[in-house]
């Protein structure tokens, strides 16, 4: 039987200039699995799948776009969260002169 997760905190560092995993999946959750994102000026995470995932994404500094397969794109900026559906080809980019860093959070779905 597999082991229950257990309730836990993560301290995030604002400070982070790299990627900082937060939750890992199982054990640690159930099906969930997020990290701490940082990109620099005109970076971006690449071209990618939520494949059977559904995503989200809370912008914590910065300012950059969301941009969906379809050729659309969501503006975000602090304080904004940005959701994307199971099997939605996306990309975050950042658009700013300054740090993007944001917490994505992804669950089965």
């Amino acid at each position: 039987m597999p082991q229950q997760p257990k309730p836990k905190m993560v301290k995030l560092d604002l400070s982070a200039t790299e990627y900082l995993r937060v939750l890992g999946g199982p054990p640690e959750t159930v099906t969930m699995r997020s990290g701490l994102v940082v990109l620099l000026p005109s970076e971006s995470v690449g071209k990618h799948s939520t494949g059977a995932y559904e995503e989200m994404v809370v912008v914590l500094e910065g300012e950059g776009e969301m941009l969906l397969g379809d050729g659309s794109a969501l503006g975000l900026k602090p304080h904004v969260v940005a959701y994307c559906p199971p099997g939605t080809e996306h990309d975050v980019r950042n658009t700013n002169d300054k740090p993007l860093r944001y917490l994505y959070v992804v669950a089965r779905a």
